[in-house]
């Protein structure tokens, strides 16, 4: 293709039917179909399924189509761990492969710089807190590759760098992934769930937010260059267990190996909200935090021991005076609230001399307890509260409830994924902040609540054992 200068370019690159279906998506298909570059479909577009479908490849060049198309734009390509950019088979050594001939790079900042002017940076978020490493940058177009290894706050908050630096251009947003991860769920819901492939939905992401989505499946056999080059690779994957084979052979979104709380049912787990009764008794959870979410929960026990979450507070960037003042808006004086749970971490200085997290919290008027911080023990709690039984009418139950408008929790509960260095517990690297609160919640759940009769055969009991005792009477 030609610069601004007119000074053709060619990249070596045998592109694949359904790489050209992705960059059309993309509005960048003009070097390999002719005619002018064209609007993206959707402001986010999704390319994925099976392993060895061309999609690190097909993200690196809408990329680099999109940097001699548009002089001075910037471009984000973004891997969870730096690693996966770097090494065997990385985008910046396929970069190199692409555009060192006509191409300037900078190793200290892993970036390229294009005849046009156009930054194509290599970057990575390992950790949530690292998304806000990029809280000052701007990319016109944002790449995300194995997008379902990121959380759903990490990719939703690099959406937020996804803006115009330059007249003339659209932004938008790519993605690439397999199926599995910690971002399986979320990616599913928005690209996977709302019909079939190769269509643009308005897909809502948040409440009353809506966003174009399209999603571009891909297919080992769309790779001819691949299945030519090495005619065993299908084979080793027709070789691994169902699950993995499922989902890096034929692309199955519905197999989610690695899976923690696969009793999670929308259907059976979550309620319509409604008036919790005054009887029930209520508690509340709290998992801290300012860069990385932090999530109190409001818990309820009725007479059953049913256990439901009624309310939640999911927010980032608020002091420990700020959150305390925050919960007590949401908190009634009716509720009757009678303990708030926190990780035994806001208790610690951790090497500063003023207060900790809990004393400026006691003092803003949100006096803490001790969590049980069990890590293991709060996971086997979760999932006996999880339990899927039947119950008296003869339909499906489970001893915990949660109402419909606890969105962070019911999206984040069954996203969570084993960590593969301590295979008992979640992962960590995972949106998890939900679910601590639940565990540090279902560990030190109240006893349930007397019923009204219960109450009065009790007293009852009670009155019988203070009345005083009458001696015999004897005759004179």
């Amino acid at each position: 293709m030609r610069t601004k200068k007119r000074t053709r370019i060619e990249i070596v690159w045998e592109k694949q039917l359904r790489q050209i279906n992705f960059l059309a998506a993309c509005g960048l298909a003009h070097p390999f179909l002719g005619g002018k570059p064209q609007a993206p479909v959707a402001q986010v577009i999704a390319y994925g399924g099976s392993a060895g479908g061309g999609k690190s490849d097909a993200l690196l060049v809408a990329g680099i189509v999109g940097g001699l198309t548009f002089p001075g734009i910037n471009i984000g390509y973004f891997r969870r761990k730096y690693p996966e950019l770097e090494g065997p088979g990385g985008a910046i050594l396929r970069s190199h492969e692409l555009m060192s001939s006509w191409a300037k790079w900078n190793g200290t900042q892993r970036r390229w710089v294009m005849p046009t002017g156009s930054i194509l940076q290599f970057c990575h978020c390992k950790d949530e807190n690292d998304v806000f490493n990029y809280q000052s940058q701007q990319f016109d177009i944002l790449l995300i590759d194995e997008a379902t290894q990121f959380t759903r706050f990490q990719y939703r908050y690099l959406i937020t760098r996804n803006r115009a630096t330059r007249p003339g251009i659209i932004p938008f947003t790519a993605l690439a992934s397999n199926p599995g991860n910690v971002g399986h769920v979320w990616f599913k819901a928005e690209f996977i769930d709302p019909g079939p492939p190769e269509r643009v939905y308005d897909v809502e992401v948040e409440p009353g937010i809506f966003e174009r989505h399209i999603f571009i499946p891909a297919r080992l056999d769309d790779n001819k260059v691949l299945v030519a080059r090495d005619p065993g690779y299908r084979q080793r994957l027709l070789a691994q267990p169902e699950h993995i084979r499922k989902a890096l052979l034929e692309g199955d979104w519905d197999i989610f190996a690695g899976q923690v709380f696969t009793e999670f049912r929308r259907d059976i787990h979550t309620v319509e909200p409604f008036e919790i009764p005054a009887g029930w008794r209520k508690w509340r959870a709290l998992d801290f935090g300012y860069t990385a979410p932090a999530c109190c929960l409001w818990l309820a026990v009725d007479y059953d021991r049913n256990v439901y979450v009624y309310r939640e507070l999911y927010v980032t960037q608020l002091t420990a005076s700020q959150l305390a003042k925050k919960i007590l808006e949401l908190t009634s004086p009716e509720e009757r609230i009678s303990y708030t749970l926190a990780d035994p971490a806001t208790f610690a200085k951790t090497g500063h001399e003023g207060e900790s997290i809990e004393q400026t919290m006691r003092k803003a008027g949100v006096p803490l307890t001790k969590a049980d911080n069990d890590r293991l023990a709060g996971k086997q709690r979760v999932h006996e509260y999880l339990q899927v039984f039947e119950g008296q009418d003869g339909r499906p139950t489970a001893k915990l409830k949660i109402f419909n408008n606890c969105i962070n929790l019911i999206r984040t509960l069954p996203q969570l994924i084993y960590d593969e260095h301590h295979p008992e517990d979640v992962d960590t690297d995972g949106e998890d902040h939900a679910y601590d609160a639940l565990r540090y919640g279902l560990m030190q759940a109240p006893a349930a609540p007397l019923t009204e009769e219960e109450r009065k055969k009790r007293a009852w009991i009670r009155r019988r054992r203070e009345r005083p005792a009458i001696s015999g009477i004897t005759g004179y």
